[in-house]
């Protein structure tokens, strides 16, 4: 009865790493969730500078357009046919997200106005311009 009870002993030393395990576990998802990833619209714009330009701080969806007038969302070039598409999928996401365009200073105003419209038409009423702040 005696090596019974000492192998039963021997049995209890190890160290249990199953809760180690769960922390663990648990905090990696709580870093995976709250971390917030920058989106970028797939190509720098030269924006143009405004005196009241204010400071977005998060923005959901970016689209960008070109000084030549391509459109880019999520580094993706589209065509302004598939802009209301790609923004109706992308506000299905996130519904109370909002939507801001970055424009070239040399981007003709026509296109501006056309994405504008395709964002609306997607159901998106919180629409943002995008510039720079002015220097004084």
């Amino acid at each position: 009865m005696r090596s019974r009870f000492k192998k039963s002993a021997e049995e209890e030393t190890g160290v249990d790493l199953t809760p180690m395990l769960d922390i663990t576990f648990i905090m990696l998802i709580f870093f995976i969730v709250t971390t917030s990833f920058v989106k970028e619209s797939g190509i720098d714009v030269n924006r143009p500078s405004a005196a009241t330009a204010v400071k977005k701080e998060r923005a959901n969806i970016l689209i960008a357009i070109s000084e030549v007038g391509d459109i880019w969302i999520q580094k993706r070039r589209i065509d302004l046919r598939a802009v209301r598409a790609n923004i109706e999928k992308l506000h299905a996401e996130n519904p109370e997200g909002s939507v801001v365009i970055q424009s070239d200073k040399g981007a003709k105003t026509g296109t501006l106005i056309q994405v504008m419209d395709q964002v609306r038409l997607a159901g998106v009423t919180n629409v943002s311009i995008a510039a720079r702040q002015q220097e004084e």
